[in-house]
């Protein structure tokens, strides 16, 4: 299943922040380079990182690796959230846009522009949301 979202006048278009967030997400997480800069960091939570056994790393794998998107998950056209299975345990991830000057105090005004736009993309256990 596909889904195409129309672009608004007044909002930015979610194909582009969409293909900036899977560039970013394959950056991070498998080392892909993207085409462009982009900027941005990458948060697991403690739980994650205590999971042992390499469960983390196949996390981040999985996450890097997430292509399904559908309207159910993806209501924006963003692609900016996720949710992998790992070893029978649910694991999200999410991607947070924020302004690039601003200690992650504000959401970006031009989610679009990756000059400045910063991406924090968090995995998470399902349990720790």
């Amino acid at each position: 299943m596909s889904m195409t979202v129309q672009p608004q006048p007044d909002r930015p278009d979610p194909t582009v922040i969409a293909a900036q967030n899977d560039a970013f997400r394959k950056l991070a997480c498998l080392g892909v380079p993207p085409a462009q800069p982009i900027q941005g960091r990458m948060h697991v939570t403690r739980s994650l990182m205590e999971a042992g056994d390499g469960f983390m790393a196949e996390a981040v794998k999985a996450t890097g690796a997430f292509d399904t998107f559908e309207p159910e998950n993806d209501p924006e056209g963003w692609h900016d959230f996720g949710a992998v299975e790992i070893r029978g345990e649910t694991v999200f991830w999410k991607i947070d846009l924020y302004e690039a000057d601003s200690d992650f105090r504000y959401g970006a005004e031009t989610p679009d522009n990756p000059a400045t736009t910063m991406r924090v993309l968090t995995i998470m256990l399902a349990r720790d949301w």
